[in-house]
């Protein structure tokens, strides 16, 4: 099978060292491409569909994951004509932990290797960006409100410096604003709230089930609504998920459909898979087992 690695020759942290000085040793077996800024992994992976490569690989976190994702949507019948695999080398690793993808690079390498294909869904979004339509492709999770301003906030020096606790902070940065009034849309169904996250698989942030039903292959997304969004939701909730790993359900509201339509009556971010990409209103749907990816 011809296989590709795109991935950041510059990315810091023992697991990018890890996965340099590991490459040497497999150079024969794939192609790789490395990445030079922003967007790159994105081309990168239209391009590999193009020279025929059956296997693209993305070596980074859920924000690589993602470019990647969009670079083979980007080309021609490019799900069809391409498998996604991924060796986790990011901050969180959300949509690798939910697949069950080893975390040591060898083993992940190896599973990639030999594992079976299966088919998922793949959700969508449209929106408009300075007057032109745009569509992205996500895979894991979406949000708007808190978690997409947090985003936004966060301090990519801290993030290099200790990891998943920089999303903390640049949280609560975010708590500390007035929060937007968001309404989720599904038919005849409508729920407000002030944090609107949307999932494809159950895990958000890492091993938290804030999805507890999704699943990744029956043709629906999951939405999960905070009505309420400040301290002491915070503090009432946190105790709980911590322990649970998962939410109370008195303290949110939820939704499934194929399709959901995101306002608001403020300017509000909304993120993909952990990266920002633009502003409200939007259109959340999903493509039934469009996504061929690699899993153990």
């Amino acid at each position: 099978m011809r296989t590709c690695v795109i991935f950041n020759p510059a990315a810091r942290g023992n697991q990018a060292r890890h996965f340099r000085h590991w490459l040497a040793g497999v150079t024969t077996e794939c192609s790789l491409k490395p990445t030079a800024g922003a967007g790159d992994a994105r081309r990168l992976a239209t391009a590999a569909v193009t020279e025929n490569f059956e296997l693209i690989i993305a070596a980074g976190g859920d924000g690589t994951v993602n470019e990647v994702l969009n670079g083979i949507g980007d080309a021609p019948d490019g799900f069809n004509r391409a498998r996604l695999g991924v060796l986790p080398l990011g901050t969180v690793n959300v949509f690798a932990k939910e697949l069950k993808i080893p975390a040591p690079i060898p083993a992940a390498w190896k599973m990639l290797q030999r594992g079976r294909e299966l088919k998922i869904d793949l959700p969508r979004v449209d929106f408009s960006a300075h007057g032109k339509k745009e569509r992205r492709y996500f895979v894991q999770l979406a949000g708007a409100g808190l978690d997409a301003r947090a985003i936004e906030l966060v301090s990519w020096p801290l993030k290099q410096k200790t990891g998943p606790l920089a999303y903390v902070v640049a949280g609560f940065q975010a708590l500390a604003e007035r929060q937007p009034r968001l309404t989720v849309r599904a038919g005849e169904q409508a729920v407000s709230g002030e944090l609107i996250l949307i999932g494809n698989g159950k895990l958000y942030g890492g091993r938290f089930e804030i999805f507890p039903a999704a699943d990744y292959t029956n043709g629906l997304l999951d939405a999960c609504i905070f009505p309420r969004v400040n301290l002491g939701t915070l503090l009432r909730c946190a105790p709980g998920f911590l322990l649970r790993q998962r939410l109370l359900e008195k303290f949110v509201r939820r939704l499934r459909a194929e399709q959901f339509e995101l306002t608001s009556e403020t300017p509000t971010a909304f993120e993909l898979d952990g990266e920002w990409v633009g502003h409200l209103p939007a259109t959340f749907s999903i493509e039934p087992k469009k996504l061929r990816v690699v899993i153990p």
